[in-house]
């Protein structure tokens, strides 16, 4: 008999501050359609409901994968109150500073307090960085390895290409936005990244939940994260390159056959698990 998963156990206040940044998107969505978008506060709005559900997706992620990070209690509860904490600051900043119609990290000619809301959203901003990779780290350790393997597997994959998301949003910082030249946009590698949090742990749900071997769930979850980072390697060269996305080169469409690699294996692991849970109602019936 297989062992229960383990997704979000513990992590019930991570679960709830990530569903606060979906009812904080919510406000600021329907404010933005009120106002409209080309003006500020409406635009910052805009900008502002993107940012909250993105980070609450992403605590929602990070709550979901915690249990197989093979962590101490103390250690996961200290990561765990550190990140609600900064992830509170952060909906603060984004959402308080958008309806004022301030931009909350660069600011010109701005007060004082929106000059100390600025840099303190920069300290987080790095805070984020430097927990998630402690986070990160606790996955390739053996005590991970000795929980469900195939998770683990996966959620290291994907802790790679949130490293690599990381040093995009850096780039932004220091940049002092997303454009890169005429073309580039570094939003796109930026924002990928973090859905392997989504997208290969569930492939690995998925090929736990069927009748494969081990060693075939392994190679196929090896296949889904070494294509998922290949094509996120591609999307970031082409920006560094100044190019758009959108255009017959080399590049984005190594990208695109990257990432159409990554969908069949997640296909392959949906068509098993399916074929399992028939072939037991058959035999149920």
């Amino acid at each position: 008999m297989k062992e229960q998963p383990l997704w979000f156990k513990g992590e019930k206040w991570m679960v709830l501050t990530g569903l606060l940044g979906f009812a904080l998107a919510l406000v600021c969505g329907l404010g933005a359609l009120l106002l409209g978008t080309d003006e500020t506060p409406g635009s910052g709005m805009a900008k502002a409901f993107s940012f909250n559900a993105a980070l609450g997706i992403f605590l929602l992620s990070t709550a979901a994968v915690s249990p197989y990070s093979g962590m101490g209690r103390k250690s996961r509860a200290f990561f765990r109150w550190s990140y609600i904490a900064l992830g509170l600051y952060s909906y603060f900043a984004e959402t308080v500073q958008h309806i004022r119609g301030v931009n909350p990290r660069f600011v010109t000619d701005g007060s004082a307090f929106d000059l100390a809301v600025a840099n303190g959203f920069g300290m987080v901003a790095l805070l984020l960085v430097a927990y998630y990779v402690v986070f990160a780290a606790a996955f390739f350790r053996k005590r991970a390895s000795q929980l469900q393997r195939g998770v683990v597997l996966s959620v290291r994959y994907a802790m790679i290409a949130v490293m690599f998301s990381f040093i995009g949003g850096i780039c932004i910082s220091i940049n002092g936005g997303r454009y890169v030249g005429l073309d580039g946009n570094l939003i796109w590698f930026h924002g990928l990244g973090f859905h392997a949090l989504q997208v290969l742990p569930i492939i690995a749900w998925l090929a736990w939940r069927s009748a494969m071997t081990e060693r075939l769930q392994r190679t196929l979850l090896h296949i889904a994260g070494v294509t998922f980072i290949g094509g996120l390697m591609a999307i970031g060269v082409q920006t560094l390159l100044e190019r758009p996305l959108l255009e017959w080169s080399l590049l984005p469409l190594a990208a695109l056959a990257f990432l159409v690699v990554t969908t069949a294996a997640g296909l392959r692991a949906c068509l098993e698990a399916w074929r399992l849970k028939k072939g037991g109602s058959t035999l149920a019936g």
